[in-house]
């Protein structure tokens, strides 16, 4: 067994890097000197570019995603992120590595997240149908195989086993919270949608060492696929208002929010606009932890530039505790997660 020595979060612009790593993404490309490799690694702590250039790329140019190669390179920044240059590759079989030291790590455990979600319909679907549905789909085998392992996205927010479980419980618990401050808004249906919105992605992506499209992903979408899902038990659902059964489609439907960003429909209900923002806010808010993540230190500083966010961003100074107590105590009074990046995700106050 190769003993993992060196982690992406630890490699700096000058170091001369030899180690095992996963790769993600092989994208080839022509130079004047010959092909080239465009390369993701991985391991736990993150993701890194990487290049092999000719002669050397030209003996490589069957490499492909999900395999484990060992490499030397040299660590320098590009376009103000740090990358490697490689002048040593080799495959590694996957029988010589531990792969848990290659997978980025849920922050919660899947299970405990799921577990969660479940507690969430126990306590708000008072109204049995819901309650009822909810139960069926959560404690349905096939689908707790898909959902437990699934990441939220391929790249961009949540991209790691337990990710969609996170973003689907944050989003639920947002949504709850929107509903205290405006109680006009039908909270049961909004948690069974805030829970349903993204199952299509635990089809539309696989799991495991990489996560790549499906056939059914890349054609039909996880919106798509999820409504199908859901459908099947709606239709087993004979107590459940034709009404409210149209409602909660509309708001998995229409959860992207606009035309150009994926949503067959726009929101035309409150709750259809509540689900939109806060799965809107989730997102950012997980991509933004994540590039403060990537910056050292604690001081305010700025990150590199956010492709998916179209901007750099700043990490401001932070009022000290100590000049709010309440806000400290309440803080504090509140069960805590401890994400391996330094975010923390807060755990409910009560359970059943």
């Amino acid at each position: 067994m190769i003993a993992k020595a060196v982690y992406i979060r630890d490699i700096s612009p000058g170091q001369t890097i030899q180690d095992t790593f996963l790769l993600t993404e092989v994208r080839t490309g022509q130079s004047r000197n010959g092909p080239y490799l465009s390369l993701v690694l991985q391991d736990a702590t993150g993701q890194m570019d990487a290049k092999v250039w000719s002669p050397l790329s030209q003996q490589f140019l069957t490499l492909a995603a999900g395999q484990f190669v060992t490499v030397r390179g040299l660590a320098a920044n590009y376009r103000e992120k740090c990358q490697l240059t490689l002048d040593q590759l080799a495959l590694t079989p996957e029988a010589e590595v531990e792969p848990m030291d290659f997978l980025p790590p849920s922050p919660v455990k899947p299970a405990e997240l799921l577990a969660e979600i479940e507690t969430l319909c126990r306590r708000e679907l008072t109204h049995r149908p819901w309650r009822s549905l909810m139960k069926k789909i959560l404690t349905d085998e096939e689908i707790r195989a898909r959902l437990l392992p699934a990441t939220g996205a391929k790249t961009v927010h949540h991209a790691y086993v337990g990710g969609l479980l996170e973003h689907t419980l944050c989003v639920a618990r947002t949504c709850l919270a929107l509903c205290d401050l405006y109680p006009r808004l039908d909270r049961q249906v909004l948690l069974a949608a805030a829970i349903l919105h993204d199952l299509g992605k635990a089809w539309e992506l696989t799991s495991g060492l990489t996560t790549d499209y499906t056939d059914e992903g890349r054609l039909l979408g996880h919106v798509q696929l999820g409504l199908t899902l859901v459908e099947g038990f709606l239709a087993k659902a004979r107590d459940l208002d034709p009404a409210l059964i149209l409602h909660l489609k509309h708001l998995i439907l229409s959860h992207h929010g606009e035309y150009e960003f994926g949503a067959p429909r726009r929101p035309k209900t409150a709750e259809a606009f509540i689900l939109h923002f806060a799965d809107n806010i989730d997102a950012k808010m997980n991509s933004i932890a994540g590039a403060y993540a990537e910056i050292d230190g604690a001081d305010p500083a700025w990150t590199p530039f956010q492709r998916y966010l179209d901007r750099f961003l700043y990490r401001p100074a932070h009022t000290p505790a100590a000049q709010d107590g309440q806000a400290g105590q309440a803080a504090q009074s509140r069960p805590e997660a401890h994400k391996p990046d330094g975010r923390i995700l807060l755990l409910p106050l009560d359970s059943e």
